[in-house]
C-alpha cells in the first residue's frame, strides 16, 4: 500500500474529515508494512515480531510499543502492559481515535511513507497515545498513575501533556519535541501542532486557564498560546508567535504579540490549515493594517 493509496483515500480532506477512521484497514496496512520490512531486512524480524506481528489488533500493538518505551525500574515491561490492558478493558474509549491519529500522521507528514512508521518510530504519535491512557486513569481517580505516565512521557518523548487535558481525534504532533499542554486545555478533532509549542497559562491562577483549540487549527513551530483563549476553527498560528487573545475562525496570526495578518475564505484552500500543513504567512493583508486580534 503506497502513499497515494491508503485506507482513507475516499475521504474528502477539503471538507469534513471523519472523526474516527475504521481500524481494520489500517491494522492490515501496518502488518503488511511489517512483513515487507522483515522481507527486506531479516535482522529486523525480532522487533517487528514483538511489536507488531504477534498481536491481533492495532491497540495491542500500540500498548506493546508504549511499554517498550516507557518501562523503567518501577514498572517493568510486562507489568506496565498489564496495567495498560486493564485500563483499556475498563475504558475502551481510550483508543476511540487511534486510527484517526495514525491516518493524520500518514496524510500530513511528507516524511511518513508507511503506516508502521508512526507506530514504531514517531514520538509525537506515541506521546499522544500515552496521554490517552493517562487521561483514562485520571478520570478513574488514579491520579498518581496518570501523573506517573505523564512524567515518563515527558522524560522519554520530551512531550509534556497534563493527564486532565482533553484531546480529540485525528491529531498530529509533528516532530513533537518540546510540546507542552496544560491541565485545562482542550484540543478538538483534526488539529496539527508543530514542535516546541506551548498551550499554557499566563501565571499561577487556578481554574480554567488554558487554551481551547478548535477543529482544523495549525499551530506553527515554537508558538506560545497562553491563557483561557480560543483558537477558532480553521485558524493558523505562525511559527514563534505569542498568542494572548482569542483568534477568530479562519484567521492567520503572527508576531509577538500575535496580530491577524490574513483571513481565509470559508470554502477556500486554506480553510483547514491543519490538513494542508502550510505554515507560510501570506504576504497580502486582508484586514486593516492596524487590526489586532
Amino acid at each position: 500500500m503506497n502513499k497515494h493509496s491508503h485506507p482513507n483515500e475516499a475521504a474528502d480532506l477539503s471538507s469534513d474529515v471523519p472523526l474516527v477512521t475504521p481500524q481494520d484497514p489500517i491494522w492490515r496496512a501496518v502488518r503488511d508494512d511489517a512483513l515487507a520490512a522483515v522481507d527486506r531486512d531479516p535482522a529486523t524480524a525480532p522487533m517487528f515480531d514483538a511489536l507488531v506481528l504477534r498481536h491481533t489488533s492495532l491497540e495491542d500493538a500500540v500498548i506493546a510499543v508504549l511499554c517498550s518505551r516507557l518501562a523503567d525500574a518501577f514498572w517493568a515491561d510486562q507489568a506496565l502492559c498489564k496495567l495498560l490492558h486493564q485500563a483499556l478493558q475498563k475504558d475502551p474509549d481510550i483508543f476511540q481515535h487511534l486510527a484517526a491519529d495514525m491516518q493524520a500522521v500518514y496524510d500530513r507528514d511528507p516524511a511518513c511513507y508507511r503506516y508502521v512508521e508512526p507506530l514504531l518510530y514517531f514520538k509525537g504519535f506515541q506521546a499522544l497515545q500515552t496521554q490517552r491512557f493517562s487521561y483514562a486513569l485520571w478520570k478513574d481517580g488514579r491520579k498518581d498513575m496518570a501523573l506517573y505516565l505523564q512524567s515518563r512521557m515527558s522524560a522519554v518523548f520530551q512531550v509534556d501533556i497534563n493527564p486532565a487535558s482533553q484531546l480529540g481525534g485525528g491529531i498530529f504532533f509533528d516532530h513533537a519535541t518540546g510540546i507542552v499542554i496544560g491541565e485545562t486545555a482542550v484540543i478538538d478533532d483534526n488539529v496539527s501542532i508543530m514542535q516546541n509549542v506551548t498551550l499554557g497559562g499566563t501565571g499561577k491562577e487556578g481554574g480554567d486557564r488554558h487554551p481551547k483549540v478548535q477543529c482544523g487549527v495549525l499551530v506553527g513551530s515554537g508558538a506560545k498560546v497562553l491563557g483561557n483563549i480560543t483558537l477558532g476553527q480553521g485558524s493558523r498560528v505562525a511559527a514563534s508567535s505569542v498568542v494572548l487573545d482569542s483568534v477568530p475562525p479562519l484567521a492567520t496570526v503572527a508576531g509577538i504579540p500575535a496580530k491577524i495578518v490574513s483571513m481565509a475564505k470559508p470554502k477556500g484552500p486554506d480553510c483547514m490549515p491543519s490538513l494542508s500543513m502550510d505554515q507560510t504567512v501570506p504576504h497580502e493583508r486582508h484586514v486593516d493594517s492596524g487590526s489586532g486580534i
